[in-house]
């Protein structure tokens, strides 16, 4: 099973990513370690907003890369369907 995750980061932007774990994923993202993304290392705490599952990794990559090149607008109107 993959997830597809969305972080908010503490200056209120917003981070998309997959992972096989969210749990682990997200404190990874939030633990001083370098397993967390480079871009959410200086933007602690993250919390994560949205998520959704996928039965294999090319249909979570496939949805991460259209999420990733909606605006900023749409992207907050997805987080709220949930």
């Amino acid at each position: 099973m993959y997830y597809l995750y969305i972080l908010e980061c503490a200056d209120e932007t917003l981070y998309t990513g997959i992972t096989t774990d969210l749990k682990r994923r997200v404190c990874e993202h939030n633990e001083d370690n370098k397993l967390g993304a480079k871009y959410t290392h200086s933007r602690r705490p993250v919390k994560l907003v949205y998520y959704r599952d996928f039965k294999n990794r090319s249909k979570a990559l496939i949805e991460e890369n259209r999420i990733k090149k909606l605006k900023r607008s749409e992207k907050l109107k997805l987080i709220n369907i949930k």
